[in-house]
């Protein structure tokens, strides 16, 4: 949390802090969804990669909240706003198999639903905002340099860590 005295939140002092309640809600009032960034832990063992989701998709968009890994807290910003205004133009993004037009150069990527019944721990926020109630999440799956998606064998092994797969594939 920044201090009053935090040059990174010049506003801290005459606004004050927010909470992470505050910090969902301002942001979902701002943008319509909201981002959390959940930082890495290559101490742990296994090493957990960095990740970030939305909180607030199906109500702004009718579709799951959107989870990526691997990526830093701005890269994965970036993105799923490219995904928040596909979606909010129109486009409807298919869950559970393959699609090009995201990225450039016609990389492929998927949307894998996952189980939060099994994954609920690592979207402590999120489980907090639905007040642990059920909720639809998607996996926001990649391709490495060459092109391959993590759950195809030509896949880069040296980018598993960073980008582990929760989500299904049909």
């Amino acid at each position: 949390m920044a201090s009053v005295s935090d040059p990174r939140d010049p506003l801290a002092a005459e606004w004050g802090q927010m909470d992470a309640v505050e910090k969902i809600e301002w942001m979902i009032e701002t943008k319509g969804w909201a981002l959390e960034p959940v930082a890495a832990h290559p101490e742990a063992d296994p090493p957990q990669a960095g990740y970030a989701y939305t909180i607030g998709f199906p109500a702004a968009f009718g579709f799951p909240e959107v989870v990526v890994f691997g990526l830093t807290p701005v890269a994965a910003s970036g993105l799923l706003d490219l995904v928040a205004d596909l979606l909010g133009g129109g486009t409807e993004i298919p869950l559970g198999t393959e699609l090009t037009g995201l990225f450039d150069n016609d990389l492929r990527c998927v949307f894998a639903p996952v189980d939060i019944g099994l994954w609920a721990h690592l979207f402590v926020t999120a489980t907090s905002w639905y007040r642990a109630g059920p909720f639809d999440l998607a996996q926001l799956l990649w391709p490495d340099r060459n092109g391959f998606l993590p759950t195809e064998p030509g896949f880069d092994r040296r980018m598993t860590t960073a980008q582990p797969v929760i989500g299904t594939i049909t």
